[in-house]
């Protein structure tokens, strides 16, 4: 059993939210179902962060026979925009794949969200301020001081319908006016000293066009938007843990919502060591080019991790080995890396890529000679099979796989030395040729015919074994090695950029691969023997292949 499975098992009888759940099951509170959703706003790509809350949601809907609905806080037209929409529906069906497809927006609750407004007005619940943003600010009070009543809080009902109907009507400009809650200018809770639920904002909306002037806040809607779909158990993380006494508020004083309204449930966010995660700063750097775009492998978004080659399985496998909890705290990315390696390890062909390459002659080796050497495709999943490798007289190898002075305990080529290319045979160096510069451009070597990799041959031991790719048939390839988006811990949101990991992308361009990854496609993925695992990226072409690598072998978290 792999560590993530052994954690995530562990942890699945200590999950707080499923004990809820299943309380509420017990007593019928919701008349046995449950039903989640994952609720974005459509103004920027989903990361790994907005991961989790998927994988939660959807993970308890299933696990408890529920439904899981996706569906958009559109409330804001200024920030929001359909790409946004695509993009994020692509990653919810790609970590959801067996999730039956159903997407709402919250502005197609517009119209009844005005209705139930209007009934907080005829309750004496809500009122039209004409206060201006600055000055609700200031009548707020502070964590210490009550808020002071707005002079227009005791407006008559009629009056404040009238003039809520007019913000509707598009007769005042923005920020004139708003419409607010009346609860408590006293309360210890600041969500709660009369809320704004209205404003005026004359903009035009990715789904409703120019038909509002006026849009709910996100703490006004939210609720209503559950209440409507009938989620059972909205869970969301711990900063909306405070606006929860309004949630329950606003639910109480509807009529359509008083028998067994929706239960927030608050659990902390996901924080990964050397990256950052807030979705305005993750904008920040695509909008001012430190990155190239969304979905640029170095980034945490989940089309970023699509591309880089991560799998849903990996991010899934990932979220159930850290648990949910109400503590916060800083999961170290070296987990996340595991759990892709770990998904990898059985699915990934292996091949032979040389990705610093330098030219191996073998001397002795019949110019116009070409063998064919069987290599099974994984040699931890048997049912993969094997391909047949071209071999020939003159091969590549990684430069550092030779050196003219070898140090102690060096056990790679070097003059005078004999080392196995895998699958194929002995070979021992020697000569080389430098250039004028003197660096190394060929190795020359001669082959012992008799220790060819199957033969049984038994004569000798050698202790270094290295890869290889045929000179004659190989393919040429990019290859980008990406690393940590941040240079290291040290860094907060004021000054991140500065951290920024200079060296996050590497970009090799005179790269060997063998050439059955021609045949291959975007989007497969393998592991280079000894460099990690790596996918055909979306950049390549019938002449140009580029390679994402997704992971090293091994950690590289220090």
């Amino acid at each position: 059993m792999s560590e993530i499975e052994n954690n995530s098992e562990n942890r699945e009888s200590v999950n707080f939210i499923q004990k809820i759940i299943n309380e509420d099951l017990a007593k019928g509170t919701y008349g046995n179902r449950v039903q989640t959703r994952f609720p974005p706003e459509p103004n920027g790509y989903l990361h790994v962060g907005h991961a989790k809350s998927i994988c939660l949601n959807y993970g308890l809907a299933k696990k408890n026979n529920g439904i899981f609905n996706l569906r958009f806080d559109d409330t804001n037209p200024t920030k929001e925009d359909d790409s946004f929409v695509e993009s994020i529906i692509k990653d919810v069906k790609w970590l959801c794949p067996d999730w039956e497809e159903r997407i709402f927006f919250a502005s197609n609750y517009f119209e009844k969200m005005y209705e139930y407004a209007v009934e907080l007005i005829k309750k004496s619940l809500a009122f039209v301020d004409d206060l201006s943003a600055d000055e609700i600010r200031e009548y707020r009070g502070t964590l210490t001081e009550p808020g002071k009543e707005s002079p227009w809080r005791n407006r008559s009902i009629e009056e404040n319908l009238e003039l809520f109907d007019k913000m509707k009507n598009g007769e005042f400009e923005n920020g004139k006016k708003v419409l607010r809650a009346k609860i408590d200018m006293a309360s210890p809770n600041i969500n709660m000293r009369d809320p704004v639920i209205y404003r005026i904002l004359h903009e035009s909306h990715h789904n409703t066009g120019d038909k509002w002037c006026i849009y709910p806040m996100y703490d006004y809607a939210h609720p209503i938007e559950d209440a409507i779909e009938g989620i059972t158990h909205s869970i969301c993380t711990l900063e909306f843990e405070d606006h929860r006494p309004f949630y329950d508020w606003l639910l109480s004083n509807l009529e359509d919502f008083k028998t067994a309204p929706t239960k927030q449930i608050e659990f902390a966010k996901l924080f990964l060591t050397k990256t950052m995660m807030g979705k305005r700063y993750l904008k920040k750097m695509v909008e001012e080019g430190y990155v190239d775009g969304w979905d640029d492998p170095r980034m945490p978004t989940v089309a970023a991790l699509r591309r880089r080659g991560y799998t849903p399985e990996a991010i899934n496998n990932f979220c159930e080995a850290i648990g949910v909890s109400k503590a916060q705290s800083v999961v170290d990315i070296a987990m996340l890396e595991h759990a892709v390696r770990d998904d990898l390890s059985l699915k990934a062909e292996r091949t032979m890529a040389v990705l610093d390459p330098i030219k191996l002659i073998i001397t002795n080796y019949p110019e116009d000679q070409v063998e064919y050497m069987e290599t099974e495709n994984n040699p931890d999943n048997p049912e993969m099979g094997t391909r047949m490798v071209p071999f020939c007289r003159e091969i590549y190898i990684e430069r550092e796989d030779f050196m003219e002075v070898p140090p102690k305990k060096y056990f790679r080529l070097f003059p005078g030395n004999e080392v196995r290319l895998r699958n194929a045979y002995f070979v021992r160096c020697e000569d080389f040729v430098k250039d004028e510069n003197g660096n190394v451009t060929e190795v020359h070597c001669t082959y012992d015919p008799e220790t060819r990799s199957g033969s049984g041959f038994t004569g000798r031991k050698v202790k270094g074994t290295l890869h290889w790719v045929s000179a004659r048939h190989c393919q040429d390839a990019e290859v980008r090695l990406y690393d940590y988006m941040m240079e290291d811990q040290d860094y907060d949101k004021t000054n991140f950029l500065e951290k920024l990991n200079p060296n996050s992308k590497v970009v090799l361009k005179n790269c060997k691969v063998e050439p059955s990854i021609k045949e291959k496609n975007v989007g497969e993925r393998f592991q280079f023997l000894r460099h990690g695992y790596f996918i055909i990226d979306q950049d390549s072409n019938d002449s140009h292949l580029v390679f994402n690598r997704i992971v090293s072998l091994k950690s590289s978290y220090k």
